[in-house]
């Protein structure tokens, strides 16, 4: 294994990326953060137990809360879960799937291999975004 060479604080691709990885995992931090709280505000304590409560924070799909005794599922069906389940897959797939950019650069030779390899993730990041944001406006 050959020891990876830090980025300059230049603005270049390599270095966005770098301060884009930590922002990233904040914000998925505080997006699970405000579904488990909005989600007790809006009477998950009461009416949702544990697993249920822990599926509607880290996505909050409407179908997660179709086995628990809520009476009114409008409050939990509507156009702002889903822009947070969109900000939640945007960032959670590009997150994962730098990192796995950053861990094949590790281990492979740059050359032509490097660069199918970047080209492979680039379309599996493509198709696993557009197949979670199918799957949250179709549900």
């Amino acid at each position: 294994m050959r020891s990876r060479v830090m980025p300059k604080p230049s603005w270049n691709l390599e270095y966005l990326m770098w301060i884009f990885t930590r922002l990233s995992g904040l914000t998925l931090i505080l997006l699970a953060v405000l579904g488990i709280g909005l989600g007790l505000i809006m009477g998950a304590r009461t009416q949702m137990d544990l697993g249920t409560l822990m599926r509607w924070a880290f996505f909050q799909n409407s179908n997660h809360v179709l086995d628990s005794e809520i009476p009114d599922l409008y409050l939990w069906a509507n156009g702002f879960w889903q822009i947070i389940q969109i900000l939640a897959v945007a960032f959670a797939a590009t997150h994962g799937f730098n990192g796995l950019r950053v861990v094949v650069e590790d281990y492979s030779k740059p050359g032509f291999w490097q660069a199918a390899l970047r080209f492979i993730i680039f379309l599996l990041w493509i198709f696993s975004s557009l197949v979670g944001i199918y799957v949250i406006l179709g549900s």
